[in-house]
């Protein structure tokens, strides 16, 4: 596992609420009921993000349905540099106009819409004590977790948490312990310091797990659970009532989908034109937004349809 300081980003979920309703979510929509974190909390958690020498991100769900999403930013870009803070987003129809305080704000830019079939989740939802259920070899897996590796860190609503999957099965569960407090140089902790963080959260997690993923598009909106988790979640989530869900037979695979097919250029311009927004790459392998003057010329953004949607 790493350490909070070494992750190249920490991220902010303002919300969970999303219009899509993607096949095995990070953040589990459709299970549980969407928050809008308040400008007070979110404040907070900008604050105690300065001298964090990393990214700081704007993430949800989709962030750009906050009501308060124009302000969080104002109040963002006053305390850390544009190129310190990125923002995770499907750039959905509708909120066009928010692509000025996009580039303004943002040096980083991370989109995927969910449209493509090629775009794979893991499944979260299948826990690692089912799947293995000897701990000793269940806690070296978790121990080498890809997605603790290489995500991020996050605070919610309900405080910061070493790794995002953590904090989204915080926000899930209600008998989960809250995080940290949300204080200045929280991000200082390093793995010893997050040992109880590990041994409560992780065990219902499948991120550790060699799991075969599916497809993330809106129209495979089925999510894999495991039996415990199902157990947990069948009188309280809107999505395994509505029988969105697939019982998990707990087997591992040897070669797992690959996550991130999405991240060819011509795919981000595709969705970020038809904001009028350009993209570049930057010093951080980033994409960086910039405002185009023009939309896409809609015959090309057309052939990349026809190319690569499905």
């Amino acid at each position: 596992m790493k350490s909070l300081i070494s992750m190249d980003t920490i991220q902010i979920e303002i919300t969970n609420a999303c219009h899509n309703s993607c096949a095995n979510c990070t953040r589990f929509v459709g299970h549980t009921k969407p928050f809008m974190m308040d400008i007070d909390t979110f404040k907070t958690a900008i604050d105690s993000m300065e001298g964090f020498p990393q990214m700081t991100g704007i993430m949800g769900g989709e962030p750009l349905l906050h009501p308060q999403f124009e302000e969080m930013c104002k109040y963002a870009l006053s305390k850390i540099p544009r190129m310190q803070l990125g923002l995770w987003t499907c750039l959905p129809k509708g909120y066009e106009h928010y692509r000025e305080v996009i580039c303004e704000t943002f040096g980083n830019i991370f989109i995927n819409d969910h449209t493509r079939t090629d775009i794979y989740h893991h499944p979260f939802l299948v826990a690692a004590e089912e799947v293995a259920p000897n701990k000793k070899y269940m806690f070296i897996a978790i121990d080498r977790c890809f997605f603790q590796e290489n995500w991020s860190p996050s605070i919610n609503p309900r405080g910061a948490y070493f790794c995002e999957m953590a904090a989204s099965f915080a926000m899930l569960f209600s008998d989960m312990s809250n995080g940290w407090k949300v204080e200045p140089e929280w991000w200082t902790r390093t793995v010893k310091d997050y040992t109880s963080q590990i041994e409560e959260f992780c065990p219902r997690c499948g991120g550790a797990m060699c799991l075969s993923r599916k497809p993330s598009d809106r129209i495979h909106g089925i999510d894999d659970i495991s039996p415990m988790n199902y157990e947990r979640l069948k009188d309280i989530s809107p999505k395994i009532k509505q029988g969105n869900y697939r019982i998990h037979d707990l087997k591992t695979v040897e070669d797992m989908e690959p996550l991130a097919a999405y991240k060819d250029m011509a795919y981000r311009n595709y969705i970020a034109g038809k904001y009028g927004i350009s993209l570049s790459i930057n010093k951080l392998d980033f994409c960086e937004p910039h405002l185009s003057g023009a939309r896409v010329a809609v015959p090309l953004l057309e052939q990349f349809k026809q190319r690569y949607i499905t």
